[in-house]
């Protein structure tokens, strides 16, 4: 925004020094003329009178008073104001180092720097407090855009990875015309399929950022019924069971996206079990102002290290226990960005037996849950 240019601050805060050091000095002197005027008389006699400008041994004090009075009233006026301009500036300048420090931190993030930290030293105070939040937002705004930039560079490796396989196969078809029509479509299908797939869960995951939805009662123990139902026959074929429990947990948000958040974790349960003999627990329940959700699986033993890195985009955990459902590597992912778009929080640890326990805490609904923009 194009600014008209005015007097800097330095410059406006040393005139309000320098004015108020010579308002408070008029104030003082006028306080001392009216204690003159008030304990010295207009005249005195005078026992003998040896001037000429006294008439009948009359000396006017206050005249003489005020002609001695002003011009030292002056002088130090104008002592006042040069001393105001002059320490002002200097005050001025000391009390807005801070804020230089931060102007030139902020033109330096402006350029794409996100590294710089303005590391403010001294006591706390306002200015301290500013540069600490400031370097604060930088921090996670390196951390967001590394994010994004880790993201970017993985969807577009998962995307070419099944355009490429696809131009193979067109290529194969091409130079062999004799080549089984029939298993080249099944193959191009399973592809196409997939980047199908990446695509609308990349697409779900900005508007779930983007928090673009409108907010409504949502109770998140019919989610988990609805997930459950919904994969039971893919329960059924890895030899998994699924059982749901638990108390109504109204929340407020998009049912699309909440629904989406169960489905993914339920899918997730079931596809990284144990082969054959697998369970699937999920629970809802109540906390202080808030509604959880819980699904925990059986299978092999995780590390703490894995499971804090498998919300990250397009990690499959090779780890786990390997199944004939790849997945586009951005079920959790999905779940994490959905649940921080609800002001939730999102929790995986490993069970003692095997398996994990992900946990969605999300704010309790209210009355009249308000519209999201």
């Amino acid at each position: 925004m194009d600014r008209t240019p005015g007097p800097s601050v330095r410059l406006r805060l040393t005139l309000s020094y320098a004015g108020f050091l010579v308002l408070a000095g008029v104030l003082l002197l006028a306080a001392v003329w009216a204690f003159l005027l008030r304990h010295v008389p207009d005249r005195a006699m005078l026992i003998n009178p040896g001037d000429d400008e006294l008439t009948n041994g009359v000396f006017p004090i206050r005249s003489v008073l005020l002609d001695v009075f002003a011009p030292r009233a002056a002088a130090v006026l104008a002592f006042l104001l040069l001393f105001g301009l002059l320490g002002g500036w200097i005050l001025a300048g000391r009390m807005l180092a801070p804020l230089t420090r931060i102007t030139d931190a902020t033109r330096t993030a402006a350029t794409g720097s996100l590294s710089h930290r303005i590391r403010l030293p001294g006591r706390k105070d306002e200015f301290r407090e500013l540069a600490d939040a400031f370097d604060a937002m930088l921090a996670r705004l390196e951390a967001h855009v590394a994010e994004q930039r880790r993201f970017a560079a993985n969807a577009s490796h998962e995307l070419r990875t099944p355009l490429a396989v696809s131009k193979a196969l067109l290529d194969v078809a091409r130079t062999d015309p004799d080549h089984d029509t029939g298993e080249l479509l099944d193959r191009l299908h399973a592809v196409n399929t997939r980047a199908i797939d990446l695509t609308e869960a990349l697409l779900l995951i900005s508007r779930a950022e983007q928090r673009s939805f409108t907010r409504e009662r949502v109770d998140l123990s019919l989610m988990a019924e609805e997930a459950a139902e919904t994969l039971l026959p893919l329960a059924e074929k890895h030899g998994v069971t699924v059982e749901t429990c638990g108390d109504i947990a109204p929340t407020a948000g998009s049912r699309a996206l909440l629904l989406q958040l169960t489905m993914n974790l339920v899918h997730n349960a079931i596809v990284h079990n144990l082969p054959g003999q697998g369970a699937v627990r999920v629970n809802t329940g109540l906390g202080p102002g808030t509604v959880v959700l819980t699904v925990e699986n059986t299978g092999e033993k995780l590390a703490p290290q894995l499971t804090s890195t498998l919300t990250e985009p397009f990690r499959r955990g090779t780890e786990r226990v390997r199944t004939d459902h790849a997945g586009v590597g951005l079920g959790l992912a999905i779940v994490k960005t959905i649940t921080h778009a609800h002001d939730g929080t999102l929790t995986i640890a490993p069970r003692p037996a095997g398996g994990i326990r992900v946990t969605v805490e999300l704010p309790a609904a209210t009355a009249d849950p308000r519209p999201g923009h």
